[in-house]
């Protein structure tokens, strides 16, 4: 692993993202291009670790989990646009749902964080 010079760094949740975007990447690279869907995915992605990276830089509660939230709609984003992608066949419904465990294991997190920030309730996904 490499070394940490951030706090956010520590955070599994960023480990996990920064994971998604590594296992995305050659996906993203070999799709090709449709529509707005592949670039949208791209930015989504990389949406997820830099507002958490920038949302635990926050002193505020309420601030980080602004942060934290933007995150969350990146996930969900990504999620969706693995759909897309599915349902224009330009990916397998397997490596969809491969990336899809990614992403809940990252919506989980973000939750969490959420929750242990007592800013967002929850309830409705938990259920």
């Amino acid at each position: 692993m490499a070394r940490i010079f951030f706090d956010h760094e520590k955070l599994d949740v960023y480990q996990e993202s920064i994971s998604f975007i590594a296992w995305l990447t050659p996906i993203l690279e070999s799709v090709t291009k449709t529509g707005d869907v592949r670039d949208q995915l791209d930015r989504a992605s990389t949406s997820i670790p830099l507002n958490i990276a920038e949302g635990n830089g926050r002193y505020s509660a309420k601030d980080r989990s602004r942060f934290l939230d933007t995150a969350y709609g990146s996930a969900l984003e990504c999620s969706a646009s693995l759909d897309v992608l599915v349902a224009k066949k330009k990916l397998e419904l397997s490596l969809a749902e491969s990336g899809k465990e990614l992403l809940s294991r990252i919506v989980r997190m973000l939750m969490g964080l959420q929750l242990s920030l007592g800013q967002r309730n929850y309830k409705r996904e938990t259920e």
